[in-house]
């Protein structure tokens, strides 16, 4: 793993600490930020598909059919 030097609003910090702090949901900010761009980049590659799927045209494919492609790519 690359070591990372950022500087952050003091607003930005205080949200970082009190989700690692007091939910004790993540170890540490570094566990929290890698979530947050893990996510960020999940959100990228779907809106990506759905302008795709835009442009594209009509499907003939359920919700559910398409949501099972989409989780299935997340896993590769």
């Amino acid at each position: 793993m690359t070591r990372q030097s950022i500087t952050l609003t003091e607003q930005n910090d205080l949200w970082l600490r009190e989700h690692v702090e007091v939910t004790g949901e993540y170890a540490s900010k570094s566990e929290l930020i890698n979530d947050l761009i893990r996510r960020a980049r999940r959100a990228e590659m779907l809106n990506e598909k759905l302008q795709a799927a835009e442009y594209s045209g009509f499907t003939d494919q359920s919700a559910e059919q398409i949501l099972h492609e989409f989780k299935e790519s997340l896993r590769k």
